[in-house]
């Protein structure tokens, strides 16, 4: 059973693209060819374009030194089910500028929305081996690729530990086009805890903060009128800090952590944000592991860092059969399309495979979202 205002329930279809060790090509960085889709293709971003459903999907080699190195290829569907993997891969690291920033844990687990001002814009994570960074890439054909730099390059948080950026999106003509909420774009994102960003161009990205240590006190002095008392109020100022907007829950299925999937939604209800939980699997009071499931969240769409209602149960897209894979239990979801009417989801299985599961053409009762 889903909420009124969510999307679902979703019917899974099972997995849609799988490792794929024949394609390779010359890496920039070594000048040696990789198969680099060899070992696992999972986390994709999803989009539609030219009337066909193309993710870019996180693919690791057998190379790296974590776990491979990951690259970001392109998947083409005319169906959105059947995808041909493209033979190399289109955002990766490449020698250029933000090589020390990408080598050699690589490009990852990237989402990708339309501009509204044409062409397409993805936010992906560079790993360079202790640090996560969120970054920025715009293309006008999903194939050729400009690396921007870092989200939150001219803020503190460019070097800050950063993932997973989930921008608010509305659906236009059948597809979804990054949307303006008071004159501003939005983008939720983090790993652990959830923020909220704002944007002029979709580019350069500043992190919501607020005051965390503010406090008020109140002096009282004698009123205009005998026997009267005038009180003050006085503000006494904390410290800057992030604003979380969507944080963990203790003994449900997202008490580890949560972390935004697909692009959000604007929809007549508010801005809905599908989103990864993790909790840790027990087995005789002992804990053996780490179990990612989906759930859905609403936010005020006046206000869109503030949530006004949240699933309390995830909802299923594999069994626990499919998620075996390079990491376990992991069911993690990051690609969304409306194509033909209908929800496409797709999601990395064991952080090994891609899966999708699709769902009626709407937000729960209501018709599909509108700006």
């Amino acid at each position: 059973m889903t909420d009124e205002w969510s999307i679902g329930p979703f019917t899974d279809g099972g997995e849609v693209v799988g490792p794929d060790p024949d394609v390779v090509f010359e890496c920039p960085v070594t000048a040696k060819e990789v198969a680099w889709a060899a070992k696992d293709v999972f986390n994709p971003a999803a989009v539609v374009h030219d009337g066909k459903v193309h993710l870019l999907v996180r693919a690791e080699d057998r190379v790296g030194p974590f776990a491979g190195t990951s690259r970001i290829g392109l998947a083409v569907s005319a169906d959105g089910v059947h995808f041909s993997l493209q033979p190399e891969p289109v955002l990766l690291p490449d020698g250029g500028p933000w090589l020390a920033w990408e080598w050699p844990g690589g490009c990852e687990d990237p989402r990708v929305v339309e501009s509204p001002d044409g062409g397409y814009v993805c936010c992906y994570t560079a790993f360079d081996g202790k640090t996560s960074s969120l970054m920025i890439a715009t293309s006008d054909d999903l194939v050729r690729w400009e690396k921007r730099g870092p989200a939150f390059a001219a803020t503190p948080f460019a070097r800050q530990w950063s993932k997973s950026g989930s921008v608010v999106t509305a659906v236009e003509d059948g597809r979804l086009v990054a949307a303006r909420l008071d004159g501003r774009y939005h983008m939720y994102w983090g790993e652990g805890t959830c923020f909220l960003a704002t944007s002029e161009d979709l580019v350069h990205w500043v992190p919501v903060e607020f005051d965390a240590g503010a406090d008020r006190y109140l002096t009282a002095s004698p009123g205009p009128k005998p026997g009267a008392t005038s009180w003050e109020v006085h503000r006494v100022p904390g410290r800057q800090a992030l604003r979380p907007v969507l944080v963990p829950r203790p003994g449900r299925f997202d008490s580890l952590l949560v972390e935004p999937g697909p692009p959000a939604l604007l929809t007549d209800r508010g801005v809905l944000l599908v989103y990864n939980g993790a909790a840790l699997r027990r087995r005789g009071g002992r804990a053996t592991g780490v179990a990612y499931r989906p759930g859905q969240a609403l936010f005020d769409r006046r206000e869109p860092g503030s949530v006004i209602a949240r699933a309390t149960e995830p909802f299923a897209l594999a069994t626990p059969d499919d998620l075996q894979g390079q990491v376990e239990q992991v069911c993690f979801a990051q690609g969304l399309v409306l194509f033909r009417d209908t929800w496409y989801l797709y999601y990395g299985m064991g952080d090994s495979r891609i899966g999708c599961a699709t769902a009626p053409g709407a937000v729960g009762s209501r018709s599909a979202p509108q700006q």
